[in-house]
């Protein structure tokens, strides 16, 4: 038994409209912020960075698939992973059911990983996803964007990420618990396992040049996670206590 505030209907009612108010202006808050986000700058990509797709190389510009935007989530599956990320995939559960929407709308919907590309195929094979999904092995692509780093950055500390800088060196010993569970259901070492971040990426293609709009890490791909928006509207909220989620497929293996 739970001692949260119980009350009538009318006393509902009441603190329920109050509530609606707060929503009504975060929405438009959130309007707002959309459009500060279209209005920053485009900045032009001329490096030339390659990507292994099922269709064979690709360029940048190639992910488009003859579409002006493209969205591209930075999927942590690193080429020592044995699967890909929970978090990444707990939020690339989201993504089948908008590809085809966002492509009637002008707009491709890609991962891209430094897995070899064979390994990232079988994973998605595995959890039943068919959304394009990009391997970066071999690129820059991933250490540009501040999604990867190499074993020196690690040691050294000298890393951004979020747009911050990182001075301190990550020990593996002294990563929180929750980074140490989430490497072991992924099935990476620890060490490795935090040379990949998540984050998400979008880029414009127009008169023949790829120009990059928007980036977002950490706390800023909340929107994306889409179980997340729904436990902010169950009772109990997140109510979360460690890493409590896993790979989907896992679920009914724990129950059995």
């Amino acid at each position: 038994m739970t001692a949260h505030t119980k009350g009538t209907r009318d006393e509902w009612l009441a603190a329920r409209l109050e509530l609606l108010e707060m929503e009504k202006a975060l929405t438009r808050k959130s309007d707002a912020l959309a459009r500060k986000r279209q209005e920053l700058p485009w900045v032009r990509i001329d490096k030339d960075y390659a990507f292994e797709t099922e269709t064979g190389r690709a360029s940048l510009a190639d992910l488009f698939q003859g579409r002006s935007q493209l969205l591209i989530y930075h999927f942590m599956y690193g080429p020592d992973f044995n699967a890909g990320c929970i978090s990444c995939s707990a939020i690339a559960d989201g993504f089948n059911g908008s590809v085809s929407h966002l492509a009637g709308h002008d707009v491709t919907l890609c991962a891209v990983s430094r897995a070899p590309l064979p390994k990232l195929l079988a994973f998605r094979e595995r959890m039943g996803w068919t959304f394009p999904w990009a391997s970066s092995s071999g690129s820059d692509f991933n250490f540009d964007f501040n999604v990867s780093i190499t074993e020196d950055q690690q040691r050294t500390g000298n890393s951004e990420y979020n747009y911050r800088t990182s001075s301190p060196p990550m020990k593996e010993a002294a990563l929180p618990a929750g980074v140490v569970v989430s490497a072991t259901r992924t099935g990476a070492a620890p060490a490795a396992y935090v040379r990949e971040r998540p984050g998400f990426s979008s880029f414009i293609l127009e008169d023949g040049a790829v120009y990059h709009s928007y980036s977002t890490y950490a706390r800023g791909l909340d929107a994306l996670w889409g179980m997340y928006q729904w436990l902010d509207r169950a009772p109990k909220g997140r109510n979360e206590d460690g890493v409590w989620w896993q790979h989907h497929d896992s679920y009914a293996e724990a129950a059995e």
